[in-house]
């Protein structure tokens, strides 16, 4: 079965459609550190520490509700999901301008973390209906796209929406959008090949046959718990909270610290934000095309986390005394937490069977937010407590290197014994079978370790 039967305008169909939703949840959750810079906490009466712990509120949310979602759009529908999701983030993101004391903040904050939770699980479960092994590096980075994609405009769009409108204008705009796009969404979005018009009847009988023939050979578990428990997960799950650490703490306070070091106003604020995101769009584009061309995910994650956490450190030994150093190590930072996106959530329906898969996902997006919560708050906590972003540097620092030696154990099978070069999950506790990376199956030869993959996938990708 040849790659381009895979209808190559499946790309043209579900990618913008899945890149728009994310993007304005990305939006949503991330003009709050806008706000911040632009004295909302002020406006608001409201302590430093107290501020930063509002703006975490938003993961604890998005964690309470990651699996019941991602459970809903497995088993259920991910465009019904997502259509209501789109309504109900929307509505509160245009709440949070419209806040005025510490309750309301808090409750909004709260409620949109629930509403948000679902939707990268469900994207993830999504693409997986769509898009072959040999693509699903590619299709994920396009889709995670959005949230470095989103900070760029934002970034320049929020100063400008600030300065025009205040903070209370700018969420009231930029959420918006969301309610509107929710239509737009059940209208374009297709819930699996076998719904979508656009496609030939051979087109899907083939993109099925692929799909069913990946499946064959994946790790399958009687219940989500015995999933939740593998060793594969558990390191996972360790992984993603540390990473998450360093990401969140790095996106939502990067404005507030460009202000106070550059001591620019909000508008030119905005478009050195915008800097690191445009590296991270290239680096990310990178690293998942040669994810994909070399079948492999393990070595373009850890190498890329590292180089972040050598950034994060030489930041501190950098200081304050000298801006523009420290924006050019920020920008390596962003680029190299970013880079390793596509591949990892390419990894994760790779390592399980289609049943449990999406569950799996959903844990480990939950310890990010987890993570998330902690960097978003410790950071801004540290920030405040010390009048630097030193000791903050420091903390994503450690983070980002818990998530190496993380990436790396999941790369090594159990008894010490390396899965084929850092490339695949290794066994199961117990199970003395053959690495899922390195399986074979009738008519489907591929491995996440060799330098070459069978199919390679690339004439049906627009990049």
């Amino acid at each position: 079965m040849s790659e381009p039967a895979l209808a190559p305008r499946r790309w043209w169909y579900v990618m913008p459609v899945v890149f728009i939703t994310y993007s304005l949840a990305y939006l949503d959750r991330a003009n709050y550190g806008f706000a911040a810079a632009a004295g909302m906490a002020r406006e608001l009466n409201i302590g430093k520490g107290m501020f930063s712990l509002i703006g975490s509120l938003f993961f604890l949310g998005y964690f309470f509700f990651q699996i019941p979602g991602a459970i809903y759009a497995q088993r259920h529908s991910v465009r019904k999901l997502v259509f209501v999701s789109l309504i109900l983030w929307g509505a509160a993101a245009t709440l949070t301008g419209l806040v005025t004391g510490v309750g309301a903040l808090l409750a909004v904050r709260f409620a949109l973390g629930i509403v948000e939770a679902a939707v990268l699980p469900a994207m993830i479960i999504y693409l997986g209906n769509w898009f072959s092994r040999s693509e699903r590096s590619r299709a994920n980075t396009l889709l995670i796209l959005g949230n470095p994609v989103t900070i760029l405009w934002m970034s320049i769009a929020s100063g400008y929406l600030i300065r025009s409108f205040g903070w209370r204008g700018m969420f009231i705009i930029e959420g918006a959008p969301a309610i509107l796009w929710a239509f737009a969404w059940w209208m374009l979005a297709s819930e699996t090949p076998n719904d979508a018009r656009w496609l030939t009847a051979a087109e899907k009988a083939a993109l099925a046959g692929r799909l069913a023939q990946e499946q064959a050979g994946l790790k399958t578990f009687g219940t989500y718990l015995e999933t939740f428990r593998s060793r594969e997960v558990v390191l996972l799950c360790v992984q993603y909270f540390s990473w998450s650490l360093g990401v969140y703490g790095f996106v939502l306070w990067l404005p507030s610290i460009v202000k106070e070091g550059s001591a620019a106003g909000i508008v030119a604020t905005g478009w050195l934000s915008a800097v690191p995101f445009v590296v991270a769009i290239v680096a990310m584009l990178v690293s998942s095309f040669f994810s994909d061309r070399r079948a492999h995910r393990i070595g373009f994650i850890w190498p890329s986390l590292l180089v972040g956490a050598a950034a994060f450190v030489a930041l501190y030994g950098v200081g304050a005394s000298n801006f523009w150093w420290s924006f050019a190590l920020l920008t390596i930072a962003g680029a190299a937490m970013y880079a390793p996106f596509g591949p990892f959530f390419a990894l994760i329906p790779e390592m399980f069977s289609k049943q449990v898969a999406g569950g799996a996902v959903a844990l480990i997006n939950s310890m990010g937010a987890l993570g998330s919560f902690v960097g978003s708050y410790a950071v801004g906590y540290l920030n405040d407590a010390t009048g630097s972003p030193e000791s903050s540097y420091l903390l994503m620092a450690g983070a980002l290197f818990v998530a190496v030696i993380m990436t790396l154990l999941v790369g090594r099978r159990p008894g010490g014994r390396s899965g084929g070069g850092g490339g695949g999950a290794g066994r199961g506790p117990g199970r003395g079978r053959t690495s899922n990376f390195q399986r074979s199956t009738s008519n489907l030869e591929w491995t996440a370790v060799s330098p070459r993959a069978s199919e390679r996938g690339l004439s049906s990708s627009p990049f």
